[in-house]
């Protein structure tokens, strides 16, 4: 009893005198939001930890290990990255998902907090093989996010993690983003990789490429925090992936061999009996009143593939984590497939369990039914649009127009990243303000003054410019933004292959302070703007090479010219030497001109044998006298001829020829 007592006393002080060390976990949710009779919103999450111990010596169980390593090397303490595409349809679709914290600007957008140690230049080295590891890994252009697209924040980002700081530690914030960037499959692939299931079992298999990249809108995260409990026990290092889409019920469900849209069979047609042109072979469709009529396995091209159960968890705990759920009305018919369903406390949201099998194939469907009335979605915290004004190749202004539709004042921060060769002038900056209603509201406020002002001047290929603003916006009212900007003149290598498309301008970043009551800094609402494009004036490219066509044809007809004076020689004709063989040609042709004349002439004798016969015996001696004189003139001709040509003259014929003619 003593010896067991005293070999179990080391492990018991062990465990009082260290902290409580964390298991890793993982877990993963599906959140389903029919947005209106034709889209559906899909919200993926996926959630991986492990202690911050089991991180430094780089023992890996769900956290990915390669986007470990990288924040290890980068000395990156908390990382947010970002892929998006598309627009947010406020007006249609209400309030952002995620309150805007899990979205980006259109293209990438990247922010991390990054050990300072060494000063400003080891800063940026760290940044610079961050972004460049980063690029590897997600297949992206994002080592293009050089000092020209990158910016320090003060005011706009918060860090998420919570650590114990040490003495003497210091974390820099810095910014990038790269709006032409194209998000496609390529960087889906890699995002999946991340997930401990590769995306082969779990809500992760509906993530399908062709589906993704076809919603309206969609975006893509990272987020890489660390997480310090108020207790003594180990901190935590938390990655989220989540993945945002809306998409188009009716395009999403065509199926993918034949994706083009067909019409309908008239007999499945319901006509519009209310039209007056309504008849026998005149249809008008009836427009479906209800919900749209969808699936799973229809919108995302194949159901739940088995699950992805891979944290141990207790028995208590089995019945509160659940893997999708669907906010729907209670009236709502929902077809559950394979899955343990329940209802929450509003009867509102349906929650789902998949099976535990890894091969069990799970699906979710609404069939096509009435609602009673318009789901209301909830309003957003401010309506945002920015523009480029003005015309012409050197100057332009910018024109941001913020919407407050709520009846309480809201304070936010407005955030500008800027191109070098987009220099916009200050003292222009103005900040006008309108009620949106016409009602009288001369006995409010109505002044607007900007807070706080945060400005970077861009230096000319090397930095970028920062504009970060915060004022506070009137209860239902719009405030203006404008200022003036001038356009650089670029040199004609740094124009892109399609330049006379312009040049993207990040989204601006707008955060709304405590727009959730009660949560503090978790509260804050985030809106990104479209990216804009700015028009600059493009050199022609043409005339370099209308200028090398041109030189290149004169040097050709000058070279030729001067070539054949400098190596052919003139002379006379008389002065060309007599070839052995000049001769031996001529009597050659003076055989054939023999051979093609006596043969003529033998064919008029014979067609006129009934004449005198004294007459053809004279013109046998005549023709024997001219072959004999032409013989001798031939000999001459061989011996003064030229180029073996037989006495030619003028007209290139002998002398035996001509006298045949």
């Amino acid at each position: 009893m003593k010896l067991s007592f005293l070999l179990a006393l080391p492990t018991t002080l062990l465990t009082l005198l260290t902290p409580t060390l964390a298991s890793p976990e993982y877990n993963e949710h599906l959140h389903l939001i029919p947005l209106s009779n034709e889209y559906l919103y899909a919200g993926f999450n996926f959630t991986s930890t492990t202690s911050q111990s089991a991180y430094r010596a780089n023992n890996y169980r769900y956290f990915p290990r390669s986007l470990g390593q990288i924040l290890q090397y980068s000395r990156a303490s908390e990382l947010h990255l970002r892929f998006a595409l598309g627009r947010w349809d406020e007006e249609t679709w209400g309030a952002r998902p995620r309150h805007g914290r899990r979205e980006g600007g259109t293209g990438v957008e990247l922010w991390a907090w990054i050990d300072a140690e060494g000063g400003t230049e080891a800063v940026e080295e760290r940044w610079s093989a961050l972004v460049n590891s980063l690029s590897g890994l997600f297949c992206a252009s994002l080592n293009f996010i050089d000092g020209t697209k990158t910016i320090r924040p003060v005011l706009s980002f918060d860090s998420e993690g919570t650590s114990r700081s040490t003495a003497g530690s210091k974390q820099l914030l810095l910014h990038g983003t790269l709006a032409n960037e194209v998000v496609c499959t390529e960087n889906l692939t890699p995002f999946l990789k991340l997930l401990p299931c590769k995306g082969k079992a779990g809500i992760s298999s509906l993530l399908d490429g062709h589906k993704v990249f076809d919603a309206n809108w969609q975006t893509m995260s990272i987020d890489v925090r660390p997480i310090c409990p108020a207790s003594d026990a180990e901190c935590m290092i938390e990655v989220q992936q989540t993945a945002d889409v809306v998409l188009d019920l009716e395009r999403s469900m065509r199926p993918r061999d034949d994706p083009i849209p067909r019409p309908q069979p008239i007999a499945e047609i319901e006509c519009d009996e209310g039209k007056h042109y309504h008849g026998g072979d005149t249809c008008y469709p009836k427009r479906k009143q209800g919900a749209k009529r969808w699936s799973l396995s229809k919108v995302f091209g194949s159901p739940v593939i088995g699950s992805c159960h891979l944290s141990e968890r207790n028995d208590g705990e089995a019945e509160e984590k659940w893997d999708i759920s669907l906010e729907v009305p209670s009236e709502h018919i929902v077809e559950a497939s394979a899955m343990q369903d329940s209802l929450t406390s509003d009867d509102q949201i349906r929650l789902y369990r998949l099976s535990e099998s890894r091969t069990q194939r799970s699906d979710l469907s609404l069939p096509h039914q009435y609602e009673s009335g318009s789901r209301l979605r909830p309003q957003p915290a401010l309506y945002a649009t920015r523009q480029i004004t003005g015309h012409g190749q050197e100057r332009g202004g910018m024109h941001a127009v913020l919407r407050n539709p709520h009846p309480y004042a809201q304070q936010i921060i407005y955030l500008e990243t800027l191109p070098w060769f987009l220099r916009p002038y200050m003292h222009t900056l103005k900040v006008n303000h309108r009620f949106n209603s016409t009602e009288d509201k001369s006995a409010r406020p109505v002044d607007v003054f900007l807070e706080k002002i945060f400005y970077t001047p861009a230096i000319d290929r090397s930095r970028a410019t920062k504009v970060e603003v915060m004022f506070t916006i009137p209860p239902e009212s719009t405030v203006e933004l404008t200022y003036d900007f001038e356009k650089a003149v670029l040199r004609y290598t740094e124009y892109p292959p399609d330049a006379n498309r312009g040049f993207d301008i990040a989204a601006a970043v707008i955060r709304v302070l405590g727009s959730i009551k009660g949560l503090g800094r978790e509260g804050d609402s985030y809106i990104r703007t479209t990216s804009l494009l700015l028009p600059l004036p493009t050199p022609d490219f043409s005339m370099p090479y209308n200028v090398i066509i041109l030189t290149s044809t004169v040097i050709a007809l000058g070279f030729g010219s001067i070539f054949n004076l400098l190596v052919r020689r003139f002379v006379l004709v008389e002065e060309i030497p007599k070839g052995p063989l000049a001769g031996l040609v001529a009597r050659v042709k003076v055989g054939l001109g023999k051979l093609r004349g006596g043969k003529g002439e033998w064919a008029e004798g014979a067609g006129g044998a009934g004449g005198a016969g004294g007459a053809g015996g004279a013109g046998s001696a005549n023709r024997a006298h001219e072959d004999a004189a032409a013989d001798g003139e031939a000999r001459r001709a061989g011996q003064t001829g030229v180029n073996g040509r037989v006495g030619e003259g003028k007209d290139g014929l002998t002398n035996v020829e001509r006298k045949d003619r």
